[in-house]
This record gives C-alpha cells, structure tokens and sequence, in this order.
C-alpha cells in the first residue's frame, strides 16, 4: 500500500491520535509509515494537522501540494485550507459541524456555507457527514475522530477495516472507553442517514 493522507481539525478533536491509529495499523501489517505534525496550537482550539505517507516509497513526511490521495477532516474550514494538498481525483471525507476557530475573535471571517460550497464545487470525491449528530447520538463530542475513521473507511478510500482499528483502540486506549471507541468507529455504517453527501 502506497498512500499519502492529511488529517485536520482543530485543538481538542483528536486529530493526532486519529494519524497514530492509522501509523500503527498500518506498521501491524508491515507497511513502512512516515508522519509528519503541528500540535502548537491544540490547547488554544487552533488548527492542528498531520501529514501521514504510506509505503515504501515515502522518504520525507511531509507531503507535496497536489499529491494527498485522502483528507480526513474534523471540520470544514480546515479542509478547505488543506484542499490544495488533494491530488486530483483524490478523496475528502469531512464532519459538516463548524468550529469557529480562535482567529474569529480577531475580526477574522469564518464563512461555513462558502467553505462547504467550495468543497462541493472542487472535489470529485467527497463524503460529508454530519459530525454533530452521530456525536450527539454516541453521547460524547470526544469520539468524532473514531467517527471520522469510520468514515474513511466507509468511504473505500482507507484501505483499512473497522478490526484493523479495533485492535488500534484495544492497544492504545483505556479499557474503559473501548465500547464508546467501538461504537464510533462502527457509526458511520450502521447509521448511513448520517451521510449529508457521498459522490
């Protein structure tokens, strides 16, 4: 497996645990990892994001404009300004829910409509999912990256399976949230009505 994958969100949405499940489930099956982060502002609900290469062809972490084969994204904005790292045809999967960055409160424009409008308009492969419910529906804003996870894998373009981050989760997280992980991971699929788009 050869593949190059952003993640973005902001502080507090557990994108980088979400790039560490995938880098070890794909180190358990052997497949070289690279990963490259910014984590600066995560305690100030700043944008954090993770640049993940796959395979035995990824000699630096950080991936060229143009070439990610996904984006995996926590909120809209954020992928919006990672969208010119997307190769063309490449796949976006993104939770609808908007997170008014802190950059808001310095008179900066957050415009959620025009962030999802463009992402319609650019993207040929691109999985919306409304975050907010399946959070609120789970019972625990903390679980959306297992939700977004699942997601990607529902979208086909993960190359993972929901077992191959059970065993991620059993590893790595406390036992005690485990079945909330599960239930994230699995939400995607067993509640499709969650789907805003899929193309």
């Amino acid at each position: 497996m050869s593949k190059n994958i952003v993640l973005c969100g902001v502080g507090g949405q557990g994108t980088v645990l979400a790039s560490k499940l995938i880098s070890a489930a794909a180190l358990e099956k052997g497949i070289p990892v690279m990963s490259a982060e910014t984590i600066g502002m995560a305690q100030r609900g700043g944008s954090v994001f993770s640049h993940l290469r796959m395979g035995n062809d990824a000699y630096c972490p950080m991936i060229a404009k143009g070439s990610a084969d996904m984006i995996i994204a926590f909120e809209p904005g954020e992928a919006l300004r990672m969208l010119p790292y997307l190769k063309k045809d490449g796949q976006v999967v993104v939770s609808s829910h908007p997170v008014i960055p802190v950059t808001a409160s310095l008179g900066a424009k957050y415009d959620y409509e025009l962030a999802i409008s463009t992402l319609r308009s650019k993207v040929s492969k691109l999985l919306i999912i409304d975050g907010n419910m399946a959070c609120n529906d789970i019972g625990s804003h903390k679980v959306l990256n297992l939700i977004m996870l699942g997601a990607s894998i529902y979208s086909g373009a993960l190359g993972f399976t929901e077992d191959d981050f059970r065993w991620q989760i059993q590893k790595r997280i406390s036992p005690k949230f485990h079945e909330l992980n599960f239930k994230a991971l699995e939400y995607v699929r067993l509640n499709p009505q969650v789907i805003i788009e899929n193309k």
